[in-house]
């Protein structure tokens, strides 16, 4: 199973990461973060198939945050590039989009790269709030 959302900032973004580390029980076998201009997009799959019940309250929580997305084709070439393996830098390279994180749900990935983007500008757009 497998959940696609847009996300409007950070923060959003970090709480899924809070929420996944928190459902011991929820069986997540990747997730994938990219940034972009206007949002984030975060992939969550899944190990299995989560009954109804989890299903169902991992779409409400999902969708108290954001709002299910169906990636362009760009996009979803790039999710799939990164499930069979292939680098992060060299999807981005090829895609032309911001991978920030992809793998255990990590934090500390998302808060480096807010931080590094929010340097680089010299302020913090709202996306990365």
């Amino acid at each position: 199973m497998e959940y696609v959302y847009f996300l409007a900032n950070a923060s959003l973004t970090l709480r899924v990461v809070e929420y996944l580390h928190t459902m011991p029980q929820l069986p997540v076998r990747l997730m994938t973060v990219i940034h972009q201009i206007d949002g984030w997009v975060i992939k969550v799959k899944m190990n299995n198939h989560l009954n109804s019940q989890q299903d169902g309250d991992f779409r409400a929580f999902m969708n108290e945050l954001g709002i299910p997305y169906d990636p362009a084709i760009r996009l979803q070439m790039a999710l799939w590039s990164l499930e069979t393996g292939q680098s992060p830098i060299d999807v981005m390279r090829r895609y032309q989009v911001a991978v920030v994180s992809h793998g255990s749900p990590d934090r500390s990935d998302i808060e480096a790269f807010r931080q590094q983007f929010t340097k680089g500008l010299g302020y913090c757009p709202e996306t990365l709030a």
